[in-house]
Parts: structure tokens; sequence; C-alpha cells
């Protein structure tokens, strides 16, 4: 694919935007598709993966009034879950209902499409925008991403604001043999605090479909920043999330990723610790069926002395799903008194599941406290045996042990809606 395609374009959409995305559309073409042969993917593969068959999602459609005229699997969230800042939903690529708190309004809080906030507010744009420093890995899915981008939003937190309710965005596709590409541009002020929530949703598709999604994050000093991807797709989705997280002197940044929909799906979480005293809490919950493929990359990457960071991965999987965890620590010289914590759990609860765990450490400071770990391994036999002895049949007792492995990241998910609803997603999906 070297011609250059008719790329997706907005109505207005600036110059600069364009020029951005043509750019990462020559890249694109000059670079090959990632292959089995590199050590980042050797457990996936994407030889069967032809981006060309795939037509870009159009980034405008209609307005959509009223909440109750969304898709069900969108209006069911937003009607049952707790109070928020804001909601975007972008229906098959088109931004279609929007609302702020109108408490809001006049906080100085921005938040809208992209395209729209590149119009009315193009500094911030062109200082943060696609600025990620994007590690080898990723440049060809990311540049794709880039030059297809059909959807996303930006939000800006101005300094010392704390948002009363989450930031909420829904990705929602219905439609066969078509490519989406958002986009999320997250920037807390120093002293800011916000959580941002992804979801990434779908019925099953009778053929194939692909998802790009890239998440930018740039906190300031002493903000916090909690950003949640939750990917609930249905059959017949690829699906590919590219996520860099960037923190000042004093910054916590928590990130959540639940995967539990689609065909396959990649994640690529990497947190970048600029200042000291920065913090990062790295989360993820996976629940794999059938015939699901999941693959997760992570690196912690520490730029500056007295950081910390903590990661806890945990995934299940039945019938022949399988999962890849490969996790980096990576501590540069002088960010002395590093103190990094990683940790993969993986649980098999069936013969046919796999799962592989690939920790790492990469470390040019001598003054850290730096550990990792990674388990896979079935159902323990004795504790099923202990709690089928107390009156439980086998099918409840594997649905308790279940919950009992994901516990520890559930208690840590920051918002309660969600929380609520992965644990009910769970539950339908134990059925062995």
């Amino acid at each position: 694919m070297t011609a250059a395609p008719d790329l997706p374009v907005w109505t207005d959409e600036p110059a600069y935007i364009t020029g951005l995305r043509r750019e990462a559309w020559e890249l694109y073409s000059s670079l090959p598709m990632p292959t089995r042969k590199s050590e980042e993917w050797r457990y996936t593969d994407l030889s069967d993966l032809n981006p060309e068959q795939f037509v870009p999602l159009a980034p405008e459609g209609l307005t959509i009034d009223s909440v109750e005229d969304l898709p069900e699997a969108v209006y069911g969230v937003i009607a049952r879950d707790q109070h928020r800042s804001g909601i975007i939903v972008e229906l098959n690529g088109a931004p279609v209902y929007r609302r702020l708190d109108p408490e809001l309004e006049d906080s100085g809080l921005v938040y809208g499409p992209i395209a729209e906030v590149a119009r009315e507010h193009p500094q911030l744009i062109e200082r943060h925008l696609f600025q990620s420093d994007i590690a080898e890995m990723e440049q060809k899915l990311w540049s794709l991403h880039v030059a297809m981008l059909t959807g996303g939003y930006v939000v800006y937190v101005p300094k010392g604001l704390s948002l009363p309710g989450a930031i909420h965005n829904f990705h929602y596709i219905d439609r066969s043999g078509e490519l989406a590409s958002t986009h999320a541009l997250i920037i807390a002020e120093p002293g800011a605090e916000v959580t941002v929530i992804d979801e990434f949703i779908s019925p099953d598709l009778d053929a194939p479909s692909l998802s790009l999604g890239g998440v930018e994050i740039f906190g300031q000093d002493n903000a916090r920043v909690s950003y949640l991807a939750v990917q609930r797709y249905g059959r017949g989705v690829k699906h590919f999330s590219m996520q860099h997280a960037t923190s000042q002197r004093g910054t916590r940044l928590a990130g959540v990723n639940i995967t539990l929909g689609g065909d396959l799906s990649r994640s690529d979480v990497t947190s970048h610790l600029e200042g000291q005293e920065s913090d990062s809490e790295m989360l993820a919950l996976w629940f794999g069926d059938r015939e699901q493929h999941f693959d997760y990359q992570t690196v912690q990457h520490h730029a500056a002395p007295h950081a910390h960071s903590d990661l806890l991965y945990k995934g299940a999987l039945t019938e022949s799903a399988d999962s890849v965890f490969r996790g980096l620590i990576r501590v540069d010289p002088g960010a002395q008194l590093t103190d990094a914590y990683q940790t993969n759990r993986n649980l098999l609860l069936s013969e046919d599941s796999h799962a592989t765990a690939l920790p790492n450490l990469e470390i040019q400071a001598d003054d850290v406290r730096c550990s990792h770990g990674a388990t896979v391994g079935q159902v323990d036999e004795n504790m099923l045996f202990y709690l089928m002895s107390r009156g439980l049949g086998r099918q409840q007792a594997e649905r308790l042990l279940v919950f009992g492995f994901f516990d520890e990241v559930l208690k840590r998910i920051p918002v309660a809606g969600v929380r609520k609803r992965i644990g009910e997603a769970i539950e339908e999906k134990i059925a062995f």
C-alpha cells in the first residue's frame, strides 16, 4: 500500500492536522508490517491482517439530541451509572451525542472533538497532539492510526480544577469491513484532577472490522489523572490500543485496562515517569473465551529519580483462548531511588487455554528497588475440593475462585459503576 488513499477528512479540518496525517501515511507506507520474527510480536500473528481491506469510517454524521436514541448498549450504561462531568458518544466514527456539566462551562475546561478543539484552541493541539515518544514496535500501527483518524476528543483541565465526575467517552461500531481510528488527548495542568473513561462497544459482526485507539496523557506537576479503557467489542473486531502517559513532578497517573471482547486485542501501554516523585499505577484485567487472543505489552519508563510505579495485570482464560504479557521496567541512568513493581498473574480454566508471561528489567541506575514476577496456573483443585465440601457445586466454586482471583484488581478500579459492570460481564463469561 504505497499510493496515498482518500484519507478521512473532517469538514474545516485544520491544515495542521491534515499535514500530520499525510506525514503519518508516508511513514506507514515505508514500514513493514510487524512479524513474529521480532520479539515484541512473537506471539501475535498479523499475517492475515490487511488494513487495505477496511474502509475508513466517515468522521461525521447526524447529531442525536436525546440520549434515549443512542444504541441500547450505550444508553443502558449512561442511564444506570453515576454522575458524569461530560459525555461524548461516537457512532461508527462520528460524534453524535455530547454533554457537559453546565457547572463546568465557565471553569476553563476544554472538552470536545479533536477537530473542533484544533480550530478553537490550536495551541493545545500543536503542543501535545501526536507528540509522545513512540517505540519502534508501535510505529507501523501508530502511523496508520494517525493517518486514518476518524474520531477522538481532547480533555484539557486547567490548573487546580478538580472534576466532580468522570469524563465518559463511548466508541460504538456496528458495521463490518470498516476501520475506526479514535484518539484521546488528555492534558492536566498543575494540581488538576480528572477521571476519563473510554468504552469500546459493538455487537457481534458478520465480517471483520478493525479498531485503532491512541491515547496520550500529559500530567503536569502534582496533577491526578485516572484513565480507564474498557473494551467490550463483539465477535469480528480486531482492536489495537496504543497508550502513552507522561508524568511530571509529583504527578499521579492511574491507568486501568479491561479487555473482554473482540477476536484479537493488542494493547501497548507505556508510562513515562519524567518528573521526580511522580507515581504510576498500571492495572489490567482480561477474561478470554472461545478463540480470543489478548496481547499486552507494557513499559514502565523511569527517567527521573525518586519515582514510583506499580503494575498489576491479571487474566483468566477458558476454552481455547490465549494471552501474552510482556512487561518491561526501564530505569535510565540517573533515575536513582526508583521504586518499581511489576506483577502478572494468569489463571487457566481449561486444558486448551494458554498464557505466556514475559516480565523484564532494564536497569541503568545502581540505587533502585525493582521487582517483577509472573505466574501461570490452573484452578487449584484443593481449593475447589474445600469449597465443594462446604456445600457448593463445582460451577459455584469455580465462580467464587475466579472472582477471588480478580478481586485484587477490581477493588482498585476507581469508578464504582465500571467496577460493578465489569463484575457482571465476568459472571456472564463464567460458563465452563
